[in-house]
C-alpha cells in the first residue's frame, strides 16, 4: 500500500504545476504535500536551497501571469525504496510548455524523500537537476 500512496503523492506533486488548457496551477498545494520545514534544492545551473514558501512564490507568479503557459511535467521513470516510515524516490522527468511565447521542452532528474506522518506520507525534501 505504501508504494501506491507514494506514487499518488508524487503524481499530485507533479500535477501542482500543470496549467494546460487555461487551468490554474495549484502550486500552493506543495505546502500540504510537504512536512513543515521541508527543504527544496536546485542543483544547477545555480545551486539554490529553498524553504517551501521561497520555492512556491515565484512559481505561482510565473504560472499565473501568462509568461509560462500550457506547462506540465511528468515522471518518465522512477525507483522507489521504502524502509518502514521512510522512503526515497529517484526519477527522471520531462517537461514542456510555452515560455514568453516560445515552446520549449526539457528533462531532468528529481530525488524525493518521503516520511510517513500521522496524516499519511508527506515529502520531507526534494532536489532536482535540469539537463541542458
Amino acid at each position: 500500500m505504501s508504494k501506491v500512496e507514494i506514487d499518488a503523492l508524487t503524481a499530485e506533486f507533479f500535477g501542482a504545476f500543470d496549467n494546460r488548457g487555461g487551468a490554474s496551477a495549484d502550486v500552493a498545494r506543495i505546502r500540504r504535500l510537504m512536512v513543515p520545514g521541508g527543504v527544496i534544492v536546485k542543483t544547477g545551473p545555480e545551486f539554490t536551497v529553498y524553504t517551501v514558501d521561497e520555492f512556491i512564490a515565484p512559481r505561482e507568479l510565473l504560472l499565473a501571469d501568462g509568461r509560462l503557459a500550457e506547462f506540465c511535467e511528468w515522471e518518465t521513470s522512477e525507483r522507489t525504496e521504502i524502509a518502514g516510515d521512510v522512503a526515497s524516490r529517484f526519477g527522471e522527468y520531462r517537461k514542456s510548455g510555452i515560455l514568453d511565447g516560445e515552446p520549449f521542452e526539457g528533462a531532468g532528474t528529481k530525488t524525493i524523500q518521503f516520511v510517513r506522518t500521522p496524516e499519511g506520507w508527506r515529502i520531507a525534501s526534494f532536489a532536482w537537476h535540469d539537463r541542458p
